[in-house]
């Protein structure tokens, strides 16, 4: 099939999305191949999804190894990858137990689910309100998308679920006057958002709003679908952020390229869920987490150190530019504030040119290339963006 027999197939989709006119067919580490032969830097890695880059030899090999074995016996059996990343992911991250889903929005739909039953069974429905951050993003769902603080996501689909509200990140004061109203069950934020911007959340203020709903039994939700998985140079954001969440939810880059959730949960939260209270038929999947599994034992130390080598390496060549300002970086996720330019203009420019990068909220820039992405692969990158922005 060439591509436009694939752009022409391509009419029966619901129009979700607005296509750059490329097709990729095959990738090796951090680049790709179009179906015209043209080679790409990815310097997006599918949002955040291939943390391993494209064709890593064992992550393939478990998933192809696993397919051959069993590929599907659904929740009402045991099976051995699912049993095997539960136990890695609990051991890793400090916290008790996990569900398995197949997105951040569903991960996340279980951990507002979670909260909301935990509050309604210690305090008789009482507490039942979400409060979030302004600029955050946690999913389409409309649960999750009344949860995103960002009124854009909320157009033409009301009504929307109740019992979510925003509160800008920093505003410590809005917090307290929300949690001493005791209609909260949880507070649930993005240490950087990615969608939002990639801004960094002070800090300071999230220490203090994760002690004060210690300090009231508001369970703390860390959304790190984005962040987490060594995106930001840590196993998990919040490591570096010296908090103990209640609540952790994952995805993107923890399946290494097939779909996969995971709400991580405290041992407080163990009898909270009862069989029925909630359900997924592709969650656990035995071949996506046999490659999982892979992906996790990569992120070693050394590794890990890697990941925030070349993020600050490429925070450094990013710097030389005059059209950049206000770049945040946390490992390999990056943000740049253009000066002149329109960032989807740039974003479409540097396609043209053989880069593949994003764009996200206040016409920022979004880099999150492959975590294994080469110095090589990462030069050729920066070679490209210096002849885009001296055109």
């Amino acid at each position: 099939m060439n591509f436009e027999q694939i752009k022409k197939n391509s009419a029966a989709f619901l129009p979700t999305y607005s296509r750059e006119e490329v097709c990729f067919v095959k990738g090796k580490n951090a680049t790709l191949t179009s179906i015209t032969g043209d080679k790409y830097i990815d310097f997006a890695s599918g949002i955040g999804v291939m943390s391993l880059g494209y064709n890593d030899h064992d992550w393939n090999y478990a998933i192809i190894k696993q397919t051959k074995n069993l590929a599907h016996t659904s929740n009402l059996f045991y099976n051995e990858p699912s049993a095997k990343l539960a136990k890695m992911l609990t051991d890793l991250s400090g916290l008790s137990f996990v569900f398995f889903g197949n997105s951040g929005a569903e991960a996340n739909e279980c951990a507002i689910k979670l909260a909301r039953k935990y509050a309604s069974d210690k305090y008789e429905k009482k507490r039942n309100k979400i409060i979030t951050l302004k600029d955050s993003f946690h999913g389409r769902t409309l649960a999750t998308l009344s949860a995103t603080g960002q009124e854009a996501f909320h157009k033409d689909f009301a009504p929307l679920p109740d019992g979510f509200e925003s509160v800008a990140s920093g505003d410590l004061e809005g917090f307290c006057e929300k949690i001493l109203k005791d209609d909260v069950a949880a507070v649930m934020v993005e240490l950087v958002q990615g969608e939002g911007g990639v801004n960094e959340a002070d800090k300071e203020f999230i220490e203090a709003v994760c002690s004060m709903c210690k300090s009231n039994d508001i369970l703390f939700i860390v959304d790190e679908v984005q962040t987490g998985i060594g995106r930001c140079g840590s196993l998990f954001l919040f490591e570096k952020y010296n908090i103990c969440p209640d609540i952790v939810t994952l995805a993107k880059g923890l399946g290494g390229g097939l779909p996969i959730g995971a709400c991580l949960a405290d041992f407080k939260l163990e009898k909270v869920f009862s069989p029925g209270d909630h359900g997924s038929t592709f969650g656990g999947n035995p071949v996506v987490c046999a490659g999982a599994c892979v992906v996790l034992s990569k992120m070693t130390s050394n590794f890990l150190k890697t990941v925030n080598e070349k993020g600050e390496y490429i925070k450094k060549e990013l710097e030389q530019f005059d059209e950049f300002y206000d770049i945040t970086q946390q490992g390999l996720m990056i943000g740049v504030s253009l000066k002149t330019m329109e960032v989807k203009n740039l974003v479409s420019l540097l396609l043209e040119n053989g880069l593949v990068v994003l764009s996200s909220k206040h016409n920022r820039l979004r880099l999150l290339p492959p975590l294994k992405i080469s110095y090589r692969e990462i030069n050729k990158g920066i070679k490209i963006i210096r002849s885009v922005l001296e055109q």
